[in-house]
Protein backbone atom coordinates (compact mmCIF):
# COMPACT_ATOMS: atom_id res chain seq x y z
CA UNK A 1 0.00 0.00 0.00
CA UNK A 2 2.80 2.42 0.46
CA UNK A 3 4.49 2.25 -2.44
CA UNK A 4 1.31 2.13 -4.04
CA UNK A 5 0.34 5.35 -3.10
CA UNK A 6 3.78 6.90 -3.32
CA UNK A 7 3.76 6.03 -7.02
CA UNK A 8 0.13 7.07 -7.52
CA UNK A 9 1.27 10.54 -5.86
CA UNK A 10 4.86 10.91 -7.64
CA UNK A 11 3.78 9.04 -11.19
CA UNK A 12 3.36 11.79 -14.43
CA UNK A 13 2.62 15.05 -12.89
CA UNK A 14 3.66 15.14 -9.51
CA UNK A 15 0.75 16.12 -6.70
CA UNK A 16 -2.92 15.44 -7.43
CA UNK A 17 -3.68 19.08 -8.79
CA UNK A 18 -3.47 20.92 -12.12
CA UNK A 19 -4.59 24.05 -13.51
CA UNK A 20 -6.30 24.44 -16.82
CA UNK A 21 -7.48 27.31 -18.69
CA UNK A 22 -11.08 27.25 -19.45
CA UNK A 23 -11.06 30.48 -22.37
CA UNK A 24 -9.76 30.25 -25.90
CA UNK A 25 -6.33 31.70 -25.43
CA UNK A 26 -5.02 30.77 -29.08
CA UNK A 27 -5.10 33.87 -30.97
CA UNK A 28 -3.88 37.13 -30.68
CA UNK A 29 -7.72 38.63 -29.60
CA UNK A 30 -7.96 35.70 -27.25
CA UNK A 31 -5.09 37.25 -25.63
CA UNK A 32 -6.01 40.84 -25.87
CA UNK A 33 -9.21 39.98 -24.41
CA UNK A 34 -7.98 37.47 -21.57
CA UNK A 35 -5.22 40.18 -20.31
CA UNK A 36 -4.15 43.59 -21.65
CA UNK A 37 -6.34 45.36 -22.79
CA UNK A 38 -9.23 43.74 -22.22
CA UNK A 39 -8.92 42.72 -18.90
CA UNK A 40 -9.29 46.24 -17.64
CA UNK A 41 -12.83 46.41 -18.06
CA UNK A 42 -13.58 43.78 -16.12
CA UNK A 43 -11.60 44.90 -13.31
CA UNK A 44 -14.12 48.55 -13.56
CA UNK A 45 -17.08 46.58 -13.26
CA UNK A 46 -15.85 44.62 -10.57
CA UNK A 47 -14.50 48.24 -8.98
CA UNK A 48 -18.25 49.56 -9.58
CA UNK A 49 -19.79 46.77 -8.29
CA UNK A 50 -17.52 43.68 -5.86
CA UNK A 51 -20.83 41.51 -6.72
CA UNK A 52 -19.54 41.44 -10.13
CA UNK A 53 -16.32 39.40 -9.08
CA UNK A 54 -18.99 36.51 -9.31
CA UNK A 55 -19.83 37.39 -12.72
CA UNK A 56 -16.23 37.76 -14.19
CA UNK A 57 -14.45 35.92 -12.02
CA UNK A 58 -13.78 32.02 -11.05
CA UNK A 59 -14.38 33.32 -7.00
CA UNK A 60 -17.89 32.12 -7.22
CA UNK A 61 -16.70 28.72 -7.46
CA UNK A 62 -13.55 28.54 -5.75
CA UNK A 63 -12.52 27.51 -2.09
CA UNK A 64 -9.68 27.78 -0.04
CA UNK A 65 -8.43 24.61 1.65
CA UNK A 66 -6.74 25.40 4.39
CA UNK A 67 -4.36 24.38 7.27
CA UNK A 68 -1.38 25.25 9.52
CA UNK A 69 -0.56 20.92 9.35
CA UNK A 70 -1.54 21.05 13.57
CA UNK A 71 -3.59 18.32 13.63
CA UNK A 72 -2.75 16.50 9.79
CA UNK A 73 -5.23 12.95 9.02
CA UNK A 74 -4.49 11.05 12.06
CA UNK A 75 -0.77 12.07 11.83
CA UNK A 76 -0.68 14.67 14.39
CA UNK A 77 1.42 17.92 14.10
CA UNK A 78 3.10 17.58 10.61
CA UNK A 79 3.85 21.13 9.87
CA UNK A 80 2.78 22.73 7.01
CA UNK A 81 4.76 21.75 4.31
CA UNK A 82 3.64 17.83 5.16
CA UNK A 83 0.10 18.31 5.36
CA UNK A 84 0.16 19.36 1.40
CA UNK A 85 -0.71 15.82 -0.11
CA UNK A 86 -3.79 15.78 2.20
CA UNK A 87 -5.06 19.13 1.52
CA UNK A 88 -4.85 18.41 -2.17
CA UNK A 89 -6.53 15.58 -1.59
CA UNK A 90 -9.16 17.57 -0.32
CA UNK A 91 -9.40 19.34 -3.35
CA UNK A 92 -9.22 16.91 -5.38
CA UNK A 93 -12.48 15.21 -3.69
CA UNK A 94 -14.03 19.08 -3.95
CA UNK A 95 -13.76 18.40 -7.33
CA UNK A 96 -14.37 15.03 -8.09
CA UNK A 97 -17.97 14.91 -6.51
CA UNK A 98 -18.91 18.60 -7.02
CA UNK A 99 -17.17 20.45 -9.65
CA UNK A 100 -15.52 22.89 -6.94
CA UNK A 101 -12.52 24.67 -8.02
CA UNK A 102 -9.90 24.41 -4.98
CA UNK A 103 -6.34 26.04 -4.56
CA UNK A 104 -4.56 24.26 -0.98
CA UNK A 105 -3.15 26.59 1.12
CA UNK A 106 -0.53 25.19 3.20
CA UNK A 107 -0.02 28.02 6.42
CA UNK A 108 3.27 28.02 8.03
CA UNK A 109 1.52 30.10 10.95
CA UNK A 110 0.25 28.66 15.04
CA UNK A 111 -0.52 31.74 16.19
CA UNK A 112 -4.27 32.15 15.89
CA UNK A 113 -4.31 36.22 15.82
CA UNK A 114 -1.54 36.06 12.81
CA UNK A 115 -3.27 32.92 10.99
CA UNK A 116 -6.85 34.52 11.87
CA UNK A 117 -4.88 38.08 9.59
CA UNK A 118 -3.61 35.42 6.77
CA UNK A 119 -6.55 34.74 6.36
CA UNK A 120 -8.68 37.20 5.96
CA UNK A 121 -6.27 39.14 3.67
CA UNK A 122 -6.66 36.21 0.99
CA UNK A 123 -10.20 35.74 1.12
CA UNK A 124 -11.11 38.40 -1.15
CA UNK A 125 -9.84 35.53 -4.05
CA UNK A 126 -12.64 32.71 -2.72
CA UNK A 127 -15.83 32.04 -2.87
CA UNK A 128 -15.57 29.60 0.61
CA UNK A 129 -13.11 28.68 3.38
CA UNK A 130 -12.72 25.04 4.28
CA UNK A 131 -10.95 24.85 7.58
CA UNK A 132 -8.48 21.59 7.41
CA UNK A 133 -6.59 19.37 9.80
CA UNK A 134 -6.08 22.55 12.76
CA UNK A 135 -5.65 21.39 16.28
CA UNK A 136 -8.53 21.95 18.75
CA UNK A 137 -8.67 24.62 20.80
CA UNK A 138 -7.43 26.61 18.22
CA UNK A 139 -9.52 25.99 15.35
CA UNK A 140 -12.86 26.79 17.56
CA UNK A 141 -11.35 30.35 17.74
CA UNK A 142 -10.05 30.38 14.43
CA UNK A 143 -13.38 29.44 12.43
CA UNK A 144 -15.17 32.11 15.21
CA UNK A 145 -13.11 34.74 14.42
CA UNK A 146 -13.30 33.97 10.49
CA UNK A 147 -16.94 33.78 9.92
CA UNK A 148 -17.58 37.07 12.10
CA UNK A 149 -14.83 38.59 9.60
CA UNK A 150 -15.61 37.62 6.41
CA UNK A 151 -18.79 37.39 4.32
CA UNK A 152 -18.24 34.10 2.27
CA UNK A 153 -19.09 30.86 3.82
CA UNK A 154 -16.27 29.21 6.47
CA UNK A 155 -16.48 25.75 7.65
CA UNK A 156 -13.88 23.62 10.24
CA UNK A 157 -14.72 20.24 8.17
CA UNK A 158 -13.34 17.85 10.82
CA UNK A 159 -15.77 19.78 13.36
CA UNK A 160 -18.81 19.78 11.08
CA UNK A 161 -18.74 17.96 8.08
CA UNK A 162 -17.85 14.53 10.89
CA UNK A 163 -20.79 16.07 12.82
CA UNK A 164 -23.18 15.57 9.85
CA UNK A 165 -22.03 12.33 8.88
CA UNK A 166 -21.91 10.81 12.03
CA UNK A 167 -25.09 12.43 13.43
CA UNK A 168 -26.91 11.20 10.11
CA UNK A 169 -25.41 7.39 10.48
CA UNK A 170 -26.36 7.68 14.29
CA UNK A 171 -29.86 8.53 14.14
CA UNK A 172 -30.62 6.21 11.10
CA UNK A 173 -28.54 3.04 13.33
CA UNK A 174 -30.86 4.08 16.44
CA UNK A 175 -34.18 3.72 13.92
CA UNK A 176 -32.90 0.12 13.13
CA UNK A 177 -32.21 -0.56 16.83
CA UNK A 178 -35.55 0.91 17.48
CA UNK A 179 -34.11 3.48 19.79
CA UNK A 180 -35.06 7.21 20.47
CA UNK A 181 -32.36 9.62 20.32
CA UNK A 182 -33.98 11.93 23.08
CA UNK A 183 -33.52 8.10 25.41
CA UNK A 184 -29.98 7.44 24.41
CA UNK A 185 -27.51 6.89 26.44
CA UNK A 186 -24.37 8.39 24.60
CA UNK A 187 -20.28 7.86 24.80
CA UNK A 188 -18.14 9.79 23.30
CA UNK A 189 -14.50 9.42 23.68
CA UNK A 190 -12.31 12.59 22.24
CA UNK A 191 -13.16 16.28 23.29
CA UNK A 192 -11.15 17.37 20.25
CA UNK A 193 -12.77 19.35 17.25
CA UNK A 194 -14.96 16.80 16.08
CA UNK A 195 -16.33 14.98 19.50
CA UNK A 196 -17.45 18.12 20.67
CA UNK A 197 -19.28 19.62 17.14
CA UNK A 198 -20.77 15.88 17.04
CA UNK A 199 -21.66 16.28 20.52
CA UNK A 200 -23.67 19.99 19.76
CA UNK A 201 -24.93 18.86 16.73
CA UNK A 202 -26.56 15.73 18.41
CA UNK A 203 -28.20 18.19 21.00
CA UNK A 204 -30.08 20.43 18.38
CA UNK A 205 -31.32 16.86 16.75
CA UNK A 206 -33.26 15.84 20.41
CA UNK A 207 -30.14 14.77 22.25
CA UNK A 208 -30.71 14.78 26.37
CA UNK A 209 -27.15 16.28 27.66
CA UNK A 210 -27.66 14.36 31.18
CA UNK A 211 -27.39 11.23 28.72
CA UNK A 212 -24.12 12.10 27.63
CA UNK A 213 -20.54 11.28 29.28
CA UNK A 214 -17.60 12.68 27.26
CA UNK A 215 -14.47 11.71 27.59
CA UNK A 216 -11.29 13.09 27.43
CA UNK A 217 -7.76 11.45 27.73
CA UNK A 218 -7.92 12.07 31.81
CA UNK A 219 -11.00 10.36 31.76
CA UNK A 220 -15.16 11.58 31.97
CA UNK A 221 -15.92 15.07 32.07
CA UNK A 222 -17.16 15.30 35.20
CA UNK A 223 -18.57 18.46 36.99
CA UNK A 224 -15.71 18.15 39.85
CA UNK A 225 -12.81 18.81 37.10
CA UNK A 226 -10.90 22.03 37.04
CA UNK A 227 -8.78 21.23 34.04
CA UNK A 228 -11.74 21.86 31.56
CA UNK A 229 -11.62 24.46 29.02
CA UNK A 230 -14.49 26.75 27.52
CA UNK A 231 -15.63 24.19 25.12
CA UNK A 232 -15.38 20.96 27.22
CA UNK A 233 -16.74 22.71 30.20
CA UNK A 234 -20.28 22.35 29.07
CA UNK A 235 -20.81 18.90 28.91
CA UNK A 236 -19.25 18.72 32.42
CA UNK A 237 -22.23 16.18 34.12
CA UNK A 238 -22.84 15.06 37.86
CA UNK A 239 -21.49 11.48 37.47
CA UNK A 240 -19.62 9.26 40.11
CA UNK A 241 -18.27 7.39 36.60
CA UNK A 242 -14.45 8.31 35.91
CA UNK A 243 -13.44 5.59 33.25
CA UNK A 244 -14.38 4.44 30.04
CA UNK A 245 -15.30 1.36 31.54
CA UNK A 246 -17.86 3.02 34.36
CA UNK A 247 -19.14 5.27 31.58
CA UNK A 248 -19.64 2.34 29.22
CA UNK A 249 -22.26 0.24 31.41
CA UNK A 250 -25.53 0.14 30.09
CA UNK A 251 -24.81 3.01 27.29
CA UNK A 252 -27.01 2.62 23.91
CA UNK A 253 -24.22 4.86 21.64
CA UNK A 254 -20.67 4.52 21.58
CA UNK A 255 -18.96 7.08 19.51
CA UNK A 256 -15.17 7.48 19.49
CA UNK A 257 -13.21 9.77 17.93
CA UNK A 258 -9.71 8.73 20.24
CA UNK A 259 -7.18 6.07 19.32
CA UNK A 260 -7.31 2.34 17.88
CA UNK A 261 -7.85 -0.73 20.25
CA UNK A 262 -9.44 1.41 22.68
CA UNK A 263 -12.61 -0.81 23.67
CA UNK A 264 -12.58 -4.44 25.21
CA UNK A 265 -14.49 -7.05 25.00
CA UNK A 266 -16.15 -6.23 28.48
CA UNK A 267 -16.99 -2.99 27.23
CA UNK A 268 -18.90 -3.91 24.65
CA UNK A 269 -20.52 -6.44 26.32
CA UNK A 270 -21.58 -4.36 29.28
CA UNK A 271 -23.47 -1.78 26.57
CA UNK A 272 -27.24 -1.98 26.92
CA UNK A 273 -29.15 -4.00 24.57
CA UNK A 274 -29.05 -3.41 20.46
CA UNK A 275 -26.17 -1.03 21.02
CA UNK A 276 -24.60 1.04 18.13
CA UNK A 277 -20.91 1.70 17.81
CA UNK A 278 -19.49 4.63 15.83
CA UNK A 279 -15.64 3.67 16.22
CA UNK A 280 -14.19 6.55 13.94
CA UNK A 281 -10.34 6.93 14.76
CA UNK A 282 -8.25 6.04 11.61
CA UNK A 283 -7.10 3.98 10.56
CA UNK A 284 -7.29 1.39 13.49
CA UNK A 285 -10.56 2.18 15.23
CA UNK A 286 -11.47 1.88 18.72
CA UNK A 287 -12.36 -1.72 18.09
CA UNK A 288 -12.54 -3.43 15.01
CA UNK A 289 -16.12 -4.82 13.41
CA UNK A 290 -14.96 -8.44 13.09
CA UNK A 291 -14.36 -8.15 17.29
CA UNK A 292 -17.51 -6.80 17.88
CA UNK A 293 -19.69 -8.68 16.02
CA UNK A 294 -18.43 -12.08 17.26
CA UNK A 295 -18.58 -10.82 21.00
CA UNK A 296 -22.19 -9.69 20.44
CA UNK A 297 -25.17 -10.23 17.30
CA UNK A 298 -27.35 -7.15 18.14
CA UNK A 299 -25.06 -4.30 17.55
CA UNK A 300 -24.99 -1.94 14.59
CA UNK A 301 -21.00 -0.62 14.05
CA UNK A 302 -19.38 1.92 11.91
CA UNK A 303 -16.02 3.04 11.67
CA UNK A 304 -14.00 5.85 9.56
CA UNK A 305 -12.59 2.92 6.97
CA UNK A 306 -14.03 2.21 3.20
CA UNK A 307 -13.27 -1.70 3.70
CA UNK A 308 -15.99 -2.11 6.44
CA UNK A 309 -19.74 -1.55 5.95
CA UNK A 310 -21.13 1.96 7.52
CA UNK A 311 -17.90 4.18 6.62
CA UNK A 312 -18.50 7.69 8.67
CA UNK A 313 -16.72 9.62 5.57
CA UNK A 314 -16.92 13.39 4.98
CA UNK A 315 -17.03 13.50 1.34
CA UNK A 316 -20.68 12.54 1.45
CA UNK A 317 -21.00 16.38 3.12
CA UNK A 318 -18.52 18.96 2.55
CA UNK A 319 -18.55 18.85 -1.54
CA UNK A 320 -22.90 19.30 -1.39
CA UNK A 321 -22.46 21.30 1.89
CA UNK A 322 -19.88 24.09 -0.17
CA UNK A 323 -22.30 23.23 -3.89
CA UNK A 324 -25.33 24.50 -2.13
CA UNK A 325 -23.48 27.30 -0.26
CA UNK A 326 -21.99 29.12 -3.47
CA UNK A 327 -25.01 28.60 -5.13
CA UNK A 328 -27.16 30.31 -2.87
CA UNK A 329 -24.27 32.73 -2.60
CA UNK A 330 -24.87 32.12 1.17
CA UNK A 331 -22.73 34.53 3.85
CA UNK A 332 -22.62 31.75 6.20
CA UNK A 333 -23.26 27.67 6.73
CA UNK A 334 -25.55 27.69 9.79
CA UNK A 335 -27.46 24.94 11.53
CA UNK A 336 -30.14 24.94 10.04
CA UNK A 337 -28.27 24.33 6.54
CA UNK A 338 -26.53 21.58 8.50
CA UNK A 339 -29.52 19.66 9.84
CA UNK A 340 -30.48 19.87 6.34
CA UNK A 341 -28.03 17.75 4.97
CA UNK A 342 -28.26 15.30 8.14
CA UNK A 343 -32.00 14.61 6.82
CA UNK A 344 -31.16 14.75 3.10
CA UNK A 345 -28.39 11.90 3.93
CA UNK A 346 -30.50 9.76 6.20
CA UNK A 347 -33.53 10.30 3.38
CA UNK A 348 -31.15 8.94 0.82
CA UNK A 349 -29.80 5.87 2.29
CA UNK A 350 -33.53 4.37 2.67
CA UNK A 351 -33.95 4.74 -1.03
CA UNK A 352 -33.25 1.79 -3.37
CA UNK A 353 -29.58 1.73 -4.21
CA UNK A 354 -28.77 1.93 -8.00
CA UNK A 355 -27.27 -0.35 -10.03
CA UNK A 356 -24.36 1.95 -10.64
CA UNK A 357 -23.56 1.93 -6.87
CA UNK A 358 -23.64 -1.66 -6.62
CA UNK A 359 -21.06 -2.60 -9.25
CA UNK A 360 -19.25 0.01 -7.95
CA UNK A 361 -18.65 -1.85 -4.90
CA UNK A 362 -19.36 -5.38 -6.66
CA UNK A 363 -22.07 -5.96 -4.49
CA UNK A 364 -25.18 -7.53 -5.75
CA UNK A 365 -27.88 -5.89 -3.62
CA UNK A 366 -27.90 -3.73 -0.36
CA UNK A 367 -30.57 -1.77 1.65
CA UNK A 368 -31.15 0.06 4.42
CA UNK A 369 -30.47 -1.92 7.21
CA UNK A 370 -27.45 -2.67 9.97
CA UNK A 371 -24.91 -2.94 7.26
CA UNK A 372 -26.49 0.42 5.57
CA UNK A 373 -26.95 3.37 7.44
CA UNK A 374 -25.13 5.76 5.13
CA UNK A 375 -25.39 6.23 1.25
CA UNK A 376 -22.24 5.04 -0.41
CA UNK A 377 -19.79 8.25 -1.67
CA UNK A 378 -20.01 7.39 -4.98
CA UNK A 379 -23.44 7.62 -4.94
CA UNK A 380 -24.58 9.92 -8.37
CA UNK A 381 -27.44 10.88 -6.05
CA UNK A 382 -26.03 12.94 -3.54
CA UNK A 383 -25.12 15.60 -6.15
CA UNK A 384 -29.01 15.59 -6.99
CA UNK A 385 -30.58 15.57 -3.29
CA UNK A 386 -28.38 17.53 -0.88
CA UNK A 387 -27.67 20.83 -2.46
CA UNK A 388 -31.28 21.48 -3.13
CA UNK A 389 -32.21 20.48 0.30
CA UNK A 390 -29.09 22.61 2.14
CA UNK A 391 -30.08 25.56 -0.34
CA UNK A 392 -33.90 25.75 0.88
CA UNK A 393 -32.72 25.65 4.47
CA UNK A 394 -30.18 28.61 3.42
CA UNK A 395 -33.25 30.25 1.96
CA UNK A 396 -35.37 29.66 4.87
CA UNK A 397 -33.40 30.70 7.53
CA UNK A 398 -31.98 33.98 6.06
CA UNK A 399 -28.45 32.53 4.96
CA UNK A 400 -28.58 32.68 0.73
Amino acid sequence: MKEEALEYHRSGKPGKLSVEICKPADTQKDLSLAYSPGVAFPVQEIMADPERAYEYTIKGNLVAVVTNGTATLGLGKTGALASKPVMEGKALLFKRFSNIDSFDIEVDETDVDRFVEIIRKISPTFGGINLEDIAAPACFEIERRLIEALDIPVFHDDQHGTAIISVAGLLNALEIQEKSLADAKIVCVGAGAAGIAILNLLLESGAQKENILLLDSKGVIHSQREDLNQYKRPFAVETDKRTLADAMQGADVFLGLSVGDLLSDEMVLSMAEKPVILAMANPYPEILPEQAHALRGDIVMGTGRSDYPNQVNNVLGFPYIFRAALDCRAKVINTEMKLACVEALRALAKEPVTETVLKAYGLAELSFGKDYILPKPTDPRLLEKLPPAIIQAAKDSGAA
